[in-house]
């Protein structure tokens, strides 16, 4: 398996420290390096501003893939998703005392790594970019994001993303599956959260605990009680139980054969 791995951006929160006696060393060796954007003028260009006083320019052409409007303008609001966050960026030249950036270099490399070294089943860092009903918008590293669908956030029946993620939250992801012709990546959270039997482990037969109502509609089979993200049982239909309500239940029986759970609700 493949061992490269891209950072997102903002992983660390760090900021590269760039002066005068690195940068050939920076250019000559094509490194990728992380600011924090400072402002960004009304052609879209994008400013980072270093700790010993040297500011790097991001012109909108070097910013990123960008869909534009029939006047050449970025249909979005590039200045509003990108001030005040970290990017990151290789320096493409320098005029003066200003630094001329590409981020699109960086995400051109990563788009690279996609295509040709990134494996299914592969784990990899990630942060929460945006969160839809039907899934997570995750950074895997060079601006790449990847989608996680609902279903494969978690074993347990949810309604929302937000039942398990949050925004900038970070957190390491499985890589599902990969259309290298198009750069796309499909991610997985809940191969991380523990498989059955280790997540039954932590619980004993004859115990009471905590768990989660999953199902409120009325079925044979019973309704379903989440104990942990990748733990679910199943007790006996009750009436006037809500989704997402918290209920004690009484564990009767853990069959590890059949990856079952037994509950009553107490």
């Amino acid at each position: 398996m493949s061992m490269l791995k891209f950072e997102p951006e903002g992983w660390n929160n760090e900021i590269t420290k760039v002066d005068k006696t690195n940068l050939k060393t920076y250019m000559e060796n094509n490194k990728t390096l992380q600011g924090l954007v400072r402002n960004c003028d009304n052609k879209y260009n994008l400013y980072v501003s270093f700790e010993n006083g040297l500011v790097g320019k991001i012109p909108r052409e070097e910013v990123e893939a960008i869909k534009t409007d029939e006047n050449g303008l970025p249909r979005t609001n590039l200045c509003s998703g990108k001030v005040h966050k970290f990017v990151q960026f290789k320096i493409k030249d320098v005029e003066e005392n200003e630094l001329i950036l590409s981020r699109k270099q960086v995400q051109k490399e990563a788009i690279n790594w996609v295509k040709n070294d990134l494996e299914v089943g592969q784990k990899v860092d990630g942060i929460v970019k945006n969160i839809k009903p039907y899934g997570a918008f995750i950074e895997i590293g060079g601006g790449i994001v990847g989608l996680a669908h609902i279903e494969d956030l978690s074993v347990a029946r949810i309604k929302t993303p937000y039942e398990r993620l949050k925004i900038g939250q970070k957190l390491e992801i499985v890589v599902k599956s990969i259309n290298r012709e198009q750069g796309k990546v499909i991610l997985s959270y809940k191969e991380l959260l523990g498989s059955w039997e280790e997540n039954a482990s932590k619980f004993t037969a004859g115990s009471r605990v905590k768990g989660k109502v999953r199902e409120t509609e009325k079925n044979k089979n019973g309704i379903f009680i989440e104990l942990t993200p990748n733990l679910v049982g199943m007790a006996e239909y009750e009436d006037g139980l809500e989704y997402g309500q918290d209920v004690d239940v009484y564990i009767k029986k853990i069959d590890y054969d059949r990856k079952k759970v037994k509950l009553l609700i107490v």
